[in-house]
Order: structure tokens, then sequence, then C-alpha cells
């Protein structure tokens, strides 16, 4: 993918991702100011969990999770870790100092986040997903995606069906609460 900065005319996006496809993903960072991620992160997770779909998502590869049932939420040692029992995973969201390496302590917790916006290159080319998708997305210190949040898309049922209308009721719980 390549990256390209924005122009004047679109300031409420802080840079555009352009693909192969033609299709963009523009970024919106999110300050990380100290509490953030933790707040956020419940937001998600402990009140929304129903509403969003995580995983990474990268060129070749998507993880789309689903909770069917509230996760239990822990923190430790800067790791928040989201259970449901057969499986589980950890995200680094706060100052870690569980390793030796004082490059790791300072690499793995998120370092940068953004809300996004992906638009297809066409309509023909959307995947199925009607259209336009939103979400969250955090990077570690290196630079690497840890995961994406997909928001619910106001195009879609939650049984991935395309409405005739968008549902822009749909964000509400996520974004306006």
């Amino acid at each position: 993918m390549q990256q390209q900065e924005t122009s004047p005319s679109a300031p409420r996006f802080d840079w555009v991702e352009h693909s192969p496809d033609g299709a963009l993903t523009a970024f919106t960072s999110i300050p990380l100011a100290p509490g953030v991620m933790r707040r956020l992160t419940d937001k998600l997770f402990v009140e929304n969990w129903s509403h969003i779909v995580v995983g990474p998502c990268l060129q070749g590869a998507v993880f789309e999770i689903r909770f069917v049932e509230a996760p239990q939420i822990r923190y430790s040692d800067g790791y928040l870790t989201v259970d449901l029992g057969a499986w589980h995973f950890h995200l680094c969201v706060e100052e870690h100092k569980g390793s030796r390496s004082e490059e790791l302590r300072r690499m793995r917790p998120v370092a940068k986040a953004a809300f996004w916006e992906q638009r297809p290159s066409s309509p023909t080319n959307a995947c199925g997903c009607g259209g336009r998708s939103w979400g969250l997305r955090f990077w570690n210190g290196y630079g690497e995606q840890m995961t994406s949040v997909f928001l619910p898309n106001p195009r879609l049922t939650d049984e991935m069906q395309i409405l005739k209308q968008p549902d822009w009721s749909r964000l509400d719980p996520i974004l306006f609460t």
C-alpha cells in the first residue's frame, strides 16, 4: 500500500493510503494521552463487545472475530486480556515493565491509534460489504499493526445482508455515547 498525505482540501483525515486496486483508507489519529487506551478498550470490549469485530487486517489475511458472549477483561502489566474461555488475546495498551529489554518495554504498547474509513475503488469491488467500512486500528512502537476493530457497518445487517438504506444508528453505541 502506498501512503499519501492528505491535501489541504481534505483536512478531516490525517493520512490516506491508496491500494493498488484503487481503494483508499483514510485515517484520523487518536491522541494517546495517559489513560486513553484503557478507556477506549473498555468502551469497545466491555460496553460494546456485541457490536464489534476484531482482528488483524493485512493484505492477504483478515481475521474477523465476532463475540457471541461477553468476554472477561483483565489488565496486567500494561496488557489487556480479552478472554472467552476457549480462546483469548492480549494487547499491550499501557506501560509494560515485564521485559528485561528497555527497547521491548518501550515498543510493545500501542504507540499509534487511528479511526479509519475504507472506501472501495468501485461498488463492484466492495467485497459484499455494502461499500465503505469503519474501524479503529492500533500499531506498536515498531509500526506493526497490532489489531483492527471493525465498527458496525451502517450499510449491513448483523447477518451481513446489504440494507437498502444505510442505518447510521448502528454506529451510535460506540461513537456517540
